[in-house]
């Protein structure tokens, strides 16, 4: 047994490179582990770095500077990500508050459904068992829409610190973008020296990671607005803010999907009942999610459908569980990483007569 653990680690830790490369991970897991929180700021400036990266390069080959190049792409997003806060954030807020106005009534019609079963399938329900459920249902809606009351107050705190980071990050990602080279090279100084495998590694994600910021948010505008047409269709109640849930659920492989699928099939059942309508939107809810996760994600990440959707599941898991949101958001890439460590990770039988 022990000789056969000598023989892997020879295998596998011989190599400097290798060594290099394991040193430079479990440094960057840690770091990111332990302060991901006050690292908030700088992963949000760094994922608009890799979106604005491109539009930047384009702008760039025109003849422009550098400088005024991210200058006037943070303009143009800036505008953009203004005029859509003021147009979208307002709508869906008031249906949100709707939808919280009009909860108790939604609870009323449940029961009242409800009441009806025992009558319809006696062999199957009890009135007291109905009764029970109602009330635990109800106790439980109840208090969730106390807690996002208080979370709305309680965030209206944070509201010093959401105008730090509105400073903050704009400069930063002007000086991600700006000094890009620079801020790269100085970071390799402090590498050690052999990282040839780390720079292999390095070289593959970061075109996985550019690939994949941009087909999310992609990803993202495209489901939100084919959702949102397809509620305004139906005449969905609170659409808009649906639509917007559905939307950000795709950052969440598989498991957002379905989150997101049962506030809108019991918004629908409120609103029609089980009727045409309902098995209407039904069906066309299910189209756009089959188009997305059939045609849409496949086009977009291509290298990510390489995954088993167990490993995407488990990845969601893990890492959510260790970063929170930011291990969620890059559950997808950080597999990935695995994957291209494992893959060019020595394998040949290094030190293998040493014994």
């Amino acid at each position: 047994m022990l000789d056969m653990l000598l023989r892997w680690y020879r295998r596998r830790f011989t190599d400097p490179q290798a060594v290099a490369l394991l040193i430079i991970l479990v440094v960057g897991f840690g770091v990111i582990y332990f302060f991901h929180n006050i690292l908030a700021p700088l992963l949000v400036a760094l994922v608009l770095a890799y979106l604005l990266e491109w539009p930047t390069s384009k702008l760039q080959s025109t003849g422009l500077s550098r400088g005024l190049a991210v200058g006037g792409v943070l303009i143009m997003f800036g505008g953009i990500t203004a005029l859509a806060a003021l147009v979208v954030m307002p709508a869906a807020w008031q249906q949100g508050v709707n939808l919280l106005t009009d909860l108790p009534k939604m609870l009323n019609q449940f029961h009242d459904f409800a009441a009806t079963l025992p009558a319809r399938y006696p062999a199957l329900m009890d009135a007291g068992i109905v009764d029970l459920m109602a009330e635990n249902l109800r106790t439980r809606m109840m208090g969730f829409a106390e807690s996002v009351v208080k979370y709305s107050m309680a965030s209206l705190v944070g509201l010093f610190t959401l105008a730090i980071y509105l400073i903050l990050v704009p400069l930063m990602v002007f000086f991600l973008l700006k000094d890009k080279k620079q801020m790269i090279y100085a970071f390799h100084r402090i590498l050690p020296r052999n990282r040839g495998l780390a720079g292999k590694v390095w070289i593959e994600m970061n075109q996985q990671i550019t690939n994949y910021i941009r087909g999310k948010v992609v990803e993202i505008v495209i489901v939100g607005v084919a959702t949102y047409l397809v509620f305004w269709a139906m005449d969905l109640r609170y659409s808009l803010l649906l639509a917007v849930l559905v939307g950000i659920s795709v950052v969440i492989p598989y498991i957002g999907a379905v989150i997101v699928t049962i506030p809108v099939f019991i918004v629908a059942l409120f609103q029609w009942g089980v009727g045409p309508d309902f098995w209407t939107l039904f069906m066309a809810y299910l189209v756009v999610q089959g188009l997305d996760s059939n045609i849409l994600v496949p086009f977009l990440f291509s290298e990510a459908v390489n995954l088993h959707p167990l490993v995407i599941i488990l990845s969601v898991v893990i890492f959510g569980g260790l970063w929170g949101f930011w291990g969620v958001f890059f559950a997808i890439p950080l597999a990935t990483l695995v994957k291209a460590v494992i893959h060019v990770w020595p394998d040949d039988l290094i030190a293998e007569n040493l014994d």
